[in-house]
């Protein structure tokens, strides 16, 4: 159990099991089993499945699985929306005391593990960026690459150029547009300080190994494909400068479509980041000690659930 929850024994307090993992290790229809189990519903904490326009890239559960399941942060939003993780702490709490209205459990499922942590634990307030310096940090990116990036960020944030991602673009340019816009690091918003939940939270973990997650993934990517992933990001063209669109399955695309990348090294390279992503949701997902691990299968995932006695 999260130490940020309630006591089990409490008479009265509800549970929410959270499913996390690495993209591809079966993480929907085992959110469903465990719905279906409960008779309850589902908060998705995925970044990108919550966006209308994006479908096929970002495996977003079928028609058939959401008819099984009610599921809430599914195409909630546009992709021209300010979605981040404090948006979805807020949007997350407030379902999930919906759903505790007529359920005394509720299911939370997903990959990006700053939401997760965001909805557990809460997290720290996000200090207000002047849009203009935000514009001027996107537009240098575009113009200049990762590199420039980093160099703002070593000569305006030092302290975070040495304890921060320093290879991520988004992390950097956040970095650098809190020191722009309020004169502080960013590290020093950073408290760490958890909230308490009046709710029991147990975490579950799906793993599979390696060899068999890779295989997954790339038949994922196939598969994808064949739906006519192409066709969606064709679609979605005039708008890829968008943060919603920084995502795997669609940059790789955007170059096939605009660069000189072939389809077949586009669709390869999707591979390869899609396994570096899932390498990186393990190795966050792996510093949380209340996650109990085991393999995609309902009744292991149920035996772990059992052991804090739900009913």
């Amino acid at each position: 159990m999260d130490k940020t929850s309630a006591p089990l024994g409490d008479r009265g307090i509800k549970t929410c099991i959270v499913i996390v993992g690495p993209t591809a290790v079966g993480k929907t229809s085992l959110a469903i089993e465990v719905a279906q189990h409960f008779h309850t519903e589902i908060i998705s904490a995925d970044s990108r499945q919550c966006f209308r326009e994006l479908n096929i890239g970002v495996a977003k559960p079928s028609a058939e699985e959401l008819n099984l399941v009610k599921h809430y942060f599914i195409s909630s939003h546009s992709i021209e929306a300010d979605v981040n993780a404090a948006v979805f702490e807020q949007y997350a709490l407030e379902k999930v005391n919906e759903i505790f209205r007529h359920h005394d459990v509720a299911v939370v499922v997903g990959g990006t593990g700053l939401y997760v942590k965001a909805f557990c634990q809460g997290i720290d307030e996000v200090p207000v960026i002047d849009p203009a310096i935000r514009k001027n940090i996107i537009v240098g990116y575009e113009a200049e690459g990762l590199e420039w990036l980093q160099k703002q960020v070593e000569k305006n944030d030092p302290v975070y150029y040495l304890n921060g991602e320093i290879k991520n673009p988004q992390r950097l340019m956040r970095a650098l547009e809190v020191k722009l816009s309020t004169g502080r690091s960013i590290m020093l918003f950073q408290t760490q300080q958890k909230k308490k939940r009046n709710f029991n939270i147990i975490r579950i973990g799906l793993q599979l190994p390696k060899e068999q997650l890779n295989e997954n993934i790339n038949k994922r990517v196939d598969a994808m494909i064949q739906r006519g992933l192409l066709d969606e990001v064709k679609l979605l063209l005039p708008y890829q400068k968008l943060n919603a669109l920084q995502t795997v399955g669609y940059r790789e695309l955007f170059g096939y479509l605009e660069g000189p990348l072939s389809l077949d090294d586009a669709i390869g390279m999707i591979k390869l980041n899609t396994r570096q992503y899932a390498k990186r949701q393990m190795t966050w997902f792996r510093k949380d000690t209340e996650i109990k691990w085991c393999e995609p299968e309902i009744a292991l995932v149920l035996a772990q659930i059992n052991q804090f006695n739900i009913t």
